[in-house]
């Protein structure tokens, strides 16, 4: 690729409060040109954004590729080709593979892997478990695989519950600045659970999961990070109980971050009668009250980061009783709808606020270069519409796997496009 013209776009980076409508002239993958009435070079790519919003590339820091292991599910290539459409440039994927990715070798095949998918667009951020096989029992070799690149630790899908090697996880994050990101649940609380434990699970007949089980594990956690230090990071927020202590941590200075996803706060409970199984997630859709309260915390700042969770699951493992599907939805491609619909339409968050949760956050919680759109900086950008509504069709998914619940969800937002790696993707 050598120019490319985009044409007639808003153009908006929160991190220098940039808001602006203007064209933008890209060579050789670096930004050359931000101004009205730029003229097409010969030979450039040219592109009508008329309506449409450019912003610094969206990361999204919970995907899971299920490669190695679990290509029945989804593949390192269908994946990106799902976060390419849904607006991503770049995913942190997370290590329940099988191996799982607790070991050098495993970084490198990933890497290896993303790199010759769509010519290297969508850039892979790994993160390594905090233990072996993610087995809770050892922990793994942090200097090494802080070396070979993996961007942060966690054993995602499973907590760490011994205290001890939480200890010894966030002494080493300290040591090598990499978050350690905890799947905050008090498994004592929580075994067989399917669902939010309350008076819909009652009804249901359905084993809860209950709210605390999120708090005091991260009311753990925040104790051990006073006691030793270390950067520290809650996975998919789901309830009030568990905002409101990472709200106090922060107010006392303590270097502890959290994201949510876009159904923790578009869906609750409530949706579980129906019994489809693309309704059962970890952690599981909770209270109204929990909903709001995911919004509040995005609104105040208290939640740092929009996140999918992205777990891709076979029509077959979905396909079974309530009580025996595995946990968990794809999310790539509707990331950026459900966070307009939900956030941005009735006025939670402005526009600007939401790109920083997709863009500035997530990048600075992983020590990821800063990405901004200014002349002479690398061309990463996500192109989307605030305004065009559209229906989700799973028919459309890029996705290998198409399970979610958001199946005929009339959405305001959609992808357009992205560049990155001096290549672009438009639909």
């Amino acid at each position: 690729m050598k120019s490319i013209l985009l044409k007639d776009a808003r153009i908006i980076d929160p991190s220098q409060g940039l808001d602006t409508k203007a064209d933008l002239q890209i060579e050789n993958g670096f930004i050359t040109g931000i101004s009205a009435g730029l003229q097409a070079q010969k030979n450039s790519e040219q592109y009508d954004l008329q309506g449409s919003v450019v912003a610094p590339g969206f990361i999204d820091m919970h995907v899971h590729l299920r490669e190695p292991g679990y290509e029945h599910k989804a593949t390192i290539a269908t994946e990106l080709h799902a976060a390419a459409a849904g607006g991503f440039v770049g995913v942190a994927c997370m290590p329940n593979t099988n191996p799982a990715i607790d070991d050098t070798s495993i970084v490198r095949y990933i890497k290896e892997r993303s790199l010759k998918v769509l010519d290297g667009l969508v850039d892979v951020y790994p993160i390594a478990a905090v233990t072996k096989n993610r087995e809770g029992k050892q922990i793994t070799e942090m200097a090494e695989l802080s070396g070979a690149g993996v961007v942060a630790f966690s054993d995602d899908g499973s907590p760490v519950e011994n205290a001890q090697i939480m200890r010894i996880a966030l002494e080493y994050s300290k040591m090598f600045n990499k978050p350690i990101i905890q799947h905050a649940e008090e498994k004592t609380l929580t075994h067989g659970g399917v669902m939010n434990e309350g008076f819909i699970s009652t009804i249901l007949g359905l084993p809860g999961i209950p709210s605390i089980a999120e708090a005091l594990m991260i009311q753990r956690d925040i104790m051990l990070t006073v006691y030793c230090g270390g950067r520290y990071h809650v996975a998919h927020l789901s309830t009030k109980i568990g905002l409101d202590l990472i709200r106090e941590a922060k107010r006392n200075g303590l270097p502890v971050t959290c994201e949510v996803t876009p159904h923790h706060f578009t869906l609750q409970e409530e949706e579980v009668k129906s019994f489809d199984t693309n309704t059962k997630m970890h952690p599981p859709l909770r209270t109204q009250e929990d909903v709001d309260a995911m919004k509040e915390g995005l609104k105040d700042g208290t939640i740092d980061v929009i996140a999918t969770d992205h777990a891709p699951h076979s029509y077959d493992e979905k396909e079974v009783e309530y009580l025996y599907a595995p946990f968990g939805i794809v999310g790539l491609e509707t990331a950026i709808g459900l966070s307009i619909s939900e956030l941005v339409k009735p006025g939670i968050l402005t526009l600007p606020q939401m790109i920083e949760k997709f863009t500035v956050n997530p990048r600075r919680i992983l020590d990821l270069p800063h990405v901004m759109i200014k002349e002479g900086e690398k061309a990463c950008l996500t192109i989307f519409n605030p305004d065009e509504e559209w229906t989700v069709d799973i028919n459309q998914f890029k996705s290998k796997s198409k399970n979610t619940p958001f199946h005929g969800h009339k959405l305001s937002g959609k992808p357009v496009g992205i560049v990155n790696n001096n290549a672009i993707f438009i639909k």
